[in-house]
């Protein structure tokens, strides 16, 4: 099932099993979804007022079910994406850092990170957007660097320090 969002920085499309949000994308980041709602199942009610919070500039006190698909370690990135609080950053350093110490591993890539992070399927709600490369580096984030920018201003980020790859 699929339900249409009009944010401030493009359509989004959500999609469900009935129960769970299991992707949340900006609609042109598609290319072979028909962007039109097909639903109105109680979970793309849940979805529309999160982003009708998180839009307005606030941190929602909520989180929709969310189906997370993928191995083990890709589970485990999102839960960490997840938990990077409203208004704050991570390095995909960082996040294999903690990788390595839930694990007692010795080391983790934060390629592997960031190659995880780039599959994350339900965006926004996942924020991925707030995670970040070495020194600021506002790389990999499938809506576009440009929305990464604008989404981490809303959360109240001070982006001057950080760039965006020449393009």
């Amino acid at each position: 099932m699929t339900h249409c969002y009009d944010s401030p920085l493009g359509e989004i499309t959500v999609f469900s099993d009935g129960e769970n949000i299991t992707g949340l994308y900006f609609t042109d980041q598609l290319s072979d979804v028909n962007p039109q709602s097909t639903d109105d199942a109680p979970i793309f009610a849940q979805a529309d007022e999160w982003l009708n919070i998180y839009f307005s500039g606030r941190s929602p006190d909520f989180t929709p079910p969310l189906k997370v698909e993928g191995s083990e370690f890709h589970r485990e990135v999102c839960g960490i994406m997840l938990a990077i609080p409203f208004g704050h950053v991570m390095t995909y350093s960082e996040i294999a850092g903690l990788i390595t110490q839930r694990r007692n591993i010795p080391h983790m890539s934060a390629r592997a990170v960031g190659g995880s992070a780039s599959r994350n399927r339900i965006s926004l709600m996942i924020p991925c957007h707030r995670v970040i490369g070495a020194k600021g580096n506002l790389t990999g984030y499938g809506g576009g660097i440009e929305r990464k920018m604008k989404l981490l201003e809303l959360e109240g980020i001070d982006t001057r320090n950080f760039f965006m790859p020449p393009i």
